[in-house]
């Protein structure tokens, strides 16, 4: 709600719907109120996500599974599911990777995996869906201040400083440091653009 009173103010109208992005049939209901209240849309933000920190002989087949439905399943689900809306006019597709897109973490195997796929089913998408005028891209938070990453830091010893350490830009980032990114890869100004996955990461990723 709180989002949706923050669009409203800004004299645009919104709707929320309910989803747990776990079940086909909640994906397929959002997708129709969607087009019932607007007629159309034209982008789509893959934005769900949930992690299971512990070693990996230790993580159980129903966390692994928990992470990869939500992560990356839910991803292709949505996608299919707006596909035939986004092709009728052509349309975008941000998927939310992560850091994990790119390197492994001894302590959230099945967070990296999934996050890891991000980028390989965006790369799949962009290529079969070029042809219908749909770029589809990702973008990779780094570490940023969250409420998820917050839960990491109480749990792993010395997680926060080793952060900033690494960090040439020598802190967390915050929720609002992916504005920019999302609304390049939401305009026109990208319709050229397809099939990326771009890190916004303070520089974490460009350290060796």
């Amino acid at each position: 709600m709180e989002t949706a009173v923050s669009v409203e103010a800004l004299g645009r109208r919104c709707i929320c719907v309910s989803c747990d992005v776990n079940e086909a049939a909640d994906i397929e209901t959002t997708i129709e109120s969607t087009r019932a209240a607007f007629g159309s849309f034209q982008i789509l933000v893959n934005n769900a996500g949930v992690a299971s920190l512990g070693a990996p002989e230790e993580t159980t087949d129903e966390e692994w599974s928990a992470v990869i439905d939500t992560n990356l399943t839910s991803v292709f689900r949505f996608s299919r599911s707006a596909y035939p809306t986004l092709a009728e006019a052509g349309g975008k597709i941000i998927n939310i990777g992560s850091m994990l897109s790119i390197f492994g973490l001894a302590f959230a195997p099945a967070y990296a995996a999934s996050k890891g796929g991000i980028v390989q089913l965006t790369k799949a998408l962009a290529t079969a869906w070029a042809k219908d005028n749909i770029q589809v891209n990702a973008v990779l938070p780094g570490w940023i201040d969250t409420e998820l990453t917050r839960q990491a830091r109480a749990q792993i010893d010395g997680l926060h400083e080793r952060v900033e350490a690494r960090t040439p830009a020598g802190h967390w980032g915050h929720p609002d440091d992916h504005a920019g990114i999302a609304v390049f890869l939401a305009a026109r100004a990208s319709d050229f653009v397809t099939g990326t996955a771009i890190p916004v990461d303070g520089g974490y990723s460009v350290q060796g």
